[in-house]
């Protein structure tokens, strides 16, 4: 369970940033591949790995 809350906060890190300091400048920024794709693959990949972690029956 450790590891799948390591990948969701990545998942998270990846989500951060992209702001602006000043409102009235438009930041292309938040629209790269980092926060729209890689990062919610990230994420998605981090709930699976804590699904499987709870849900799994594993061998003693």
């Amino acid at each position: 369970m450790i590891a799948g809350l390591l990948v969701l906060a990545a998942g998270f890190l990846l989500l951060s940033g992209g702001g602006s300091s000043d409102p009235q400048v438009f930041n292309y920024a938040m629209f790269d591949f980092r926060r729209l794709v890689a990062a919610p693959i990230v994420i998605i990949a981090g709930i699976v790995v804590e699904v499987v972690a709870i849900m799994g029956r594993f061998k003693d």
